[in-house]
């Protein structure tokens, strides 16, 4: 068969259509079209090329290609859940002004299928108008969509954007403008969606207040305290000569096993040159325990990531050394929500990031043992299964509520994630408790702990949105999820299995023998405006 000749009926020009087109597209874009179309498809491609373009094209019908990549953005991390929320939206607004609205205004014919080669057609070729191109408008409006939430995500998707907009000329689907006109309108649906609706901006979630801390330049008036085996990660590294010579009349004190924080802080506020500002290189761990001492001399924090996550680091903006000295030489900071922890009649101690009971700190204490040996993804693997595979459920006391249960968390503040791990905010300024609680529902909940303990938030949650991993089993909730302000807790133990509690990464197992076999009562509580922490202003908390 001759390559230019159809396989399918010749297209014939609708005369309304055409004479729409003609009425409305300037006479130089007509032209324009004709002659970019002819010389285009004057040359063939090779078989596999066609067909690829084609099957390209096929698989962006009712946006199916960005819905399927929209899905794997969301487990994926925060600014590519926001690029995805912002690519559907922006594709939806564009894909119906481009096919309810711009098709019927301009219209038009499509090329005709005797002038397309025919290894380069579609199967089915489309009958709707032509001008602008629906393909085209969704592409374009899904890719610039989730660039502006996610630049590297977005530049990974624009090459797969511009060959679908591409694969409606290569098919001859399309003329040059209604491609042009189509990505045009999809790339200034997105763009205008973000100047009317900013996903970062919210009247539930206010910024947290802007304030203005001591300026340290060369760390005149600083306390800073290093603790270089927090992650206990294979090589140690130890930034204090780096600090030292950054913050030339910085107080650095380098933290060694056993060195109690608060006697340190205390003694140098006590001395002839008492510090204006604290300051913690370490994890998470080091961080809550500063903070608690910052909050009780009445001084800010200022926060270096050092440890294996940096929680409430990244949450802070401050993902880097460079950036949070930059905040200090600055002055600049925000005054930041905190939560309170109570055990018994013990004094409250400072949680930043979440707090935990049930099968979760016997989990962190098991994968440490490893830990160094095996790296923390074998080591947490390992440590789910033999947690989870002998332990015994534990009776709990949640605000009045007797339940029996694997694991209970509670976030500081709404969380990013989705799934039975809260362990990162996304804000410093709610007054919210996330509270997740893996209830005991035979084989299935305790299945479900172990793939959330070994691989974390990002696995989880993508099984959580299959369907065959529902939320519910026999009817009853196996994982729980709401949110409140305060948290009340009574955990009763089994008789030979230790009741452990952990916040913010810090593990606290209590043997069954003597006092920590008793039942354990908990207050967990948000106090707001409770600390000032060194942060750059321009960050969205």
């Amino acid at each position: 068969m001759h390559p230019s000749r159809s396989r399918h009926p010749i297209r014939s020009r609708h005369p309304i259509l055409a004479l729409r087109r003609a009425a409305i597209l300037p006479a130089w874009v007509r032209h324009t079209d004709i002659r970019f179309a002819r010389a285009f498809h004057r040359h063939t491609d090779l078989p596999g090329v066609d067909r690829g373009f084609a099957h390209l094209s096929h698989s962006a019908n009712r946006s199916r290609l960005w819905l399927v990549i929209a899905s794997v953005l969301v487990v994926t991390g925060r600014a590519n859940r926001h690029g995805a929320v912002r690519g559907v939206l922006s594709l939806l607004v564009a894909s119906i002004i481009a096919n309810l609205i711009g098709k019927k205004v301009f219209g038009g014919d499509r090329p005709l299928l005797k002038d397309v080669p025919i290894g380069r057609q579609l199967k089915k070729s489309p009958t709707s108008p032509s001008f602008p191109s629906g393909h085209s408008a969704s592409a374009a409006a899904f890719a610039t969509g989730v660039a502006l939430e996610s630049p590297a995500a977005g530049a990974m998707i624009a090459p797969l954007a511009a060959a679908v907009a591409y694969s409606r000329l290569h098919t001859g689907a399309h003329w040059l403008s209604d491609v042009i006109g189509g990505s045009l309108l999809g790339v200034g649906v997105a763009l205008l969606g973000k100047r009317l609706l900013p996903l970062e901006q919210s009247a539930l979630h206010p910024q947290a207040p802007v304030v203005e801390l001591p300026a340290l330049p060369d760390g005149a008036g600083l306390l800073m305290l290093v603790n270089p085996s927090s992650g206990r990660r294979m090589s140690v590294y130890d930034p204090s000569e780096d600090l030292a010579a950054q913050l030339p009349k910085a107080d650095i004190r380098r933290l060694e096993e056993g060195d109690d924080i608060a006697g340190i802080v205390h003694a140098a506020a006590g001395s002839a040159s008492p510090p204006l500002s604290l300051g913690i290189y370490g994890g998470d761990g080091s961080v809550a325990a500063a903070a608690h001492v910052a909050r009780s001399a009445g001084m800010p924090l200022l926060v270096l990531p050092g440890g294996s996550f940096n929680h409430f680091a990244r949450t802070a903006g401050i993902a880097t050394v460079d950036t949070g000295l930059a905040a200090l030489r600055a002055g600049t900071g925000r005054r930041v929500h905190v939560a309170e922890l109570s055990l018994d009649d013990a004094p409250p101690i400072t949680v930043l990031n979440e707090a935990s009971a049930g099968v979760y700190p016997a989990f962190v204490a098991e994968r440490e043992k490893r830990e160094q040996r095996l790296g923390k993804f074998i080591a947490g693997s390992i440590a789910a299964v033999t947690v989870l595979a002998k332990a015994r459920p534990q009776q709990v006391t949640v605000d009045g509520r007797d339940v029996r249960i694997w694991s209970l968390f509670v976030g500081v503040g709404r969380n990013a994630s989705s799934t039975l791990l809260p362990l990162q905010r996304t804000r410093l300024y709610d007054a919210t408790l996330d509270v997740r609680i893996l209830h005991v529902r035979g084989r299935a909940s305790r299945f479900r702990g172990m793939v959330a303990l070994a691989f974390g938030q990002r696995v989880s949650a993508a099984l959580e949105r299959l369907p065959f991993w529902a939320g519910e089993t026999s009817g009853d909730i196996t994982v729980e999820a709401y949110t409140t302000d305060a948290v009340r807790a009574t955990v009763r133990p089994w008789p030979g299995q230790p009741t452990g509690f952990a916040r913010d990464g810090e593990v606290a197992l209590l043997e069954p023998e003597g006092p920590g076999g008793a039942e354990r009562h908990s207050l967990l509580r948000i106090v707001p405006n409770a600390l000032d922490i060194y942060s750059p202003v321009r960050h969205r908390d």
